[in-house]
């Protein structure tokens, strides 16, 4: 409604290039395919248990949150679809914020932190700021800061390079010493670099079908059912039950006494 009828079909044309590129690119070439497969070495061999994305736009600030509904909801099995026991991990704690926010927050944990997380960037390479002659200078500082980021988790910096940086600003040696080691960050931590021409309804239908396609094969590869939900059912089911409880007198015998002590509490602090 608020992209107007062009602006939906040029969404749904940039997920249909997605879609022929997903159906006919070889293997080795197919976007989804390989992301897919890079999700799975992290998830399933190197003890990756949650991934973040990070777009160094504002105007998807909000897209993390879509692919956690999209990846969560879809990969959040422990058996496949003949009702057995996954040997690997399936799915990721998917979670994220627009990167200028971002790199001043949560980034320390995954340059220095002991987690291993696998990082997507993803950047827009036009100017989307009006005021061209003071946007493009942002733009480009915007684009440094995702560039540096994502060399930053891959190099790092080693002991040796920190003592030399502390030295040639004037430390002491003691005082080398002593700060040298909180400054070391370890790199070799993984990530995805996706960069858009341009942030529009063709791109943005590109992105989200790649996804869509990623998590696809990740559950066909996992031999999973993506489309099932039986855990957000239960919740659904047993909410009926405990909503009597709360509203009718004497419904609570077959309620376990946790829940039964939370409708008690809520009870008396409404009273």
């Amino acid at each position: 409604l608020s992209i107007g009828m062009n602006g939906f079909r040029a969404l749904l044309k940039g997920a249909h290039n997605m879609d022929s590129h997903f159906r006919q690119s070889p293997l080795n070439e197919n976007m989804p395919v390989m992301m897919a497969l890079i999700s799975i070495w992290h998830n399933g061999f190197f003890g990756a248990t949650s991934q973040a994305v990070i777009p160094y736009s504002q105007r998807l600030s909000r897209f993390p949150a879509f692919l956690q509904q999209l990846s969560m909801e879809s990969l959040g099995k422990a058996v496949n679809r003949q009702g057995q026991t996954l040997q690997l991990n399936s799915g990721e704690v998917i979670w994220g914020e627009a990167g200028s926010n971002s790199q001043h927050s949560f980034f320390q944990l995954l340059h220095q932190g002991s987690h291993f997380i696998p990082v997507d960037f993803i950047a827009i390479a036009a100017d989307e700021n009006t005021d061209k002659a003071r946007g493009s200078q942002l733009h480009r500082q915007l684009l440094a800061s995702c560039f540096s980021q994502s060399m930053a988790l891959m190099q790092g910096r080693d002991l040796t390079q920190v003592r030399a940086e502390l030295s040639d600003a004037g430390m002491q040696p003691s005082e080398v010493d002593n700060l040298a080691p909180h400054k070391v960050i370890a790199g070799n931590k993984p990530s995805n670099t996706l960069l858009l021409k341009a942030l529009n309804p063709e791109n943005l239908g590109s992105l989200i079908a790649l996804y869509e396609h990623k998590v696809y094969v990740q559950s066909v590869i996992l031999n999973i059912n993506a489309f099932d939900q039986w855990g957000v059912e239960l919740g659904k089911q047993l909410s009926s039950q405990v909503y009597r409880a709360m509203v009718e007198p004497d419904t609570h015998s077959d309620l376990d006494g946790s829940t039964q002590g939370l409708i008690d509490t809520l009870k008396r602090l409404q009273n």
